[in-house]
């Protein structure tokens, strides 16, 4: 007796606009993507942190680069790349620890992740600036 295999017919291109992503598969992605640009920054917010330390002459050329609009939406943004890098992060240390693995609790974890990350960007952002 012969076994006939059917094969399911692949598609011949890819459409990537078509792929509806997971919201926890978004989270991931924004984790990895806050990760890197925080790394990449990473010289920036030294630069920054050393005008800011040294002479009051270096604090005046601080508070002049921070004062551009530009340099604040890059700081806001590392701000919340900082934020929700740390809630996912905890996020992922629970399921590490195999709690919320079930499709529904994933869901939830992720939404938790942004809603906090954006909620704690808004109230730093705002109490700074």
């Amino acid at each position: 007796m012969s076994e006939v295999i059917v094969r399911k017919q692949r598609p011949k291109h890819l459409a990537l606009n078509q792929i509806k992503l997971p919201l926890p598969g978004i989270v991931s992605i924004l984790h990895r993507v806050s990760g890197a640009g925080l790394f990449l920054l990473l010289p920036f917010l030294l630069y920054l942190l050393d005008r800011s330390l040294g002479s009051p002459e270096t604090f005046e050329t601080f508070a002049a680069v921070v004062d551009n609009w530009f340099i604040k939406l890059v700081l806001f943004g590392l701000l919340w790349a900082y934020l929700h890098h740390f809630c996912a992060g905890i996020r992922f240390l629970m399921l590490d620890l195999h709690k919320g693995l079930d499709l529904a609790d994933a869901r939830k974890s992720s939404k938790v992740v942004l809603a906090v990350s954006i909620t704690l960007t808004v109230i730093i952002g705002v109490t700074l600036w």
